[in-house]
């Protein structure tokens, strides 16, 4: 009888669940690899290091283009040393740059309107001819000494007085001719210089002087009456004809 309940005990006891001992850990169940994952992190690293690449090289990709370094008026021609220098941009298909190798041919077109110093000169700027600005009109006057400033040039701003013959008694200014410009109100308030007649006309000799003026269609007329009757007297003035 003793030794069937030591034989029943013993076997109760190695019925019994095993308790892991104490500090030592479960065994963790093996992670899932997902190598789908692991290909799409590094493609995406790749393409970033691509497009890094490509914008540092698009940087660097640079040309040589014409910027204007004098204000070119409407009707005028550019020329190296003169009005134009080259600079380097960033390549932009999308901008028409006027290459610094085309500087030869530009020379042959004429600015379509006022073109501002420092801006870097593309190719709808330039025509064959001359594109007068909306409501502006084109005036030819021939001045003789003393009825223009004396370093009159292309892009100045001027007003046009009427010369009132002999001596004025009124606030006009009299020029070395004998004739003055009227004190009231100015045939032209404000007129762009957009031609000059070069240092090689003989009228330069005599001290005459041609010049076109881009004036409002409003004053066309007035002006030119004075104009043909050698009437006009310019003066420099500060604003903007455009």
């Amino acid at each position: 009888m003793k030794i069937q309940e030591r034989m029943g005990a013993g076997n109760s006891r190695s019925s019994a669940p095993v308790q892991p001992a104490v500090g030592e850990r479960l065994p963790a169940p093996p992670r899932e690899r997902k190598p789908a994952l692991a290909a799409l992190a590094v493609l995406l690293i790749l393409v970033g290091a691509l497009g890094a690449t490509v914008l540092v090289l698009r940087a660097g990709d640079r040309i040589e283009v014409v910027k204007v370094t004098k204000e070119i008026p409407a009707g005028e021609s550019a020329a190296e040393g003169v009005n134009i220098t080259s600079v380097m941009v960033a390549e932009d298909a999308s901008i028409n740059y006027v290459k610094w190798k085309q500087r030869g041919a530009l020379t042959k077109l004429k600015a379509k309107s006022t073109i501002p110093k420092g801006a870097v000169a593309v190719g709808e700027m330039f025509g064959a001819k001359e594109t007068l600005p909306a409501g502006k009109a084109s005036v030819g006057l021939a001045l003789k000494e003393g009825q223009y400033p004396a370093d009159l040039k292309s892009g100045d701003t001027v007003a046009a007085y009427p010369v009132l013959s002999g001596t004025s008694s009124g606030k006009g200014s009299t020029g070395s001719g004998g004739s003055s410009s009227g004190g009231g109100t100015p045939l032209v308030a404000a007129a762009k210089v957009s031609k000059v007649s070069s240092k090689s006309d003989a009228t330069v000799s005599t001290g005459n002087q041609n010049i076109t003026l881009l004036v409002p269609q409003e004053d066309v007329a007035a002006l030119a009456s004075a104009a043909s009757e050698g009437k006009v007297v310019v003066v420099r003035v500060t604003g903007n004809g455009n």
